[in-house]
């Protein structure tokens, strides 16, 4: 089997890139969640059985901002794996395409629709 060409190792990073930002996305929602829930388990006096709630509140928001932190840097990651793309399909063009070709072309549309 012949090894990928450079055309499909550029998809599959977009690919990939485009699949970790979702899985961040849903990651942030899910923390998010648990945030809003302990905030009116402590608001309405529950808590929990070992008083550590407003601990578990503080933990849990400041993984909310490290999660929002990571969007800035992937999104440049993103940014320069698109770039890359683009250059790989121009030069697949250009030497006649490629079966990886109309792959690249559709993982550059997403990625073009979310950026």
């Amino acid at each position: 089997m012949p090894p990928p060409s450079q055309l499909a190792i550029a998809a599959g990073a977009v690919t990939r890139l485009l699949k970790e930002e979702d899985s961040y996305h849903k990651e942030l929602a899910d923390q998010e969640a648990q945030v809003k829930t302990l905030e009116e388990s402590i608001r309405n006096g529950g808590g929990d059985e070992d008083g550590n709630a407003e601990f578990m509140l503080k933990q849990n928001k400041t993984a909310v901002e490290q999660t929002r932190a990571v969007f800035g840097p992937l999104k440049e990651r993103i940014t320069a794996a698109v770039t890359k793309l683009e250059d790989q399909i121009a030069m697949a063009e250009e030497s006649g395409g490629s079966e990886d070709l109309e792959n690249a072309k559709n993982v550059l549309g997403q990625a073009r629709a979310r950026v």
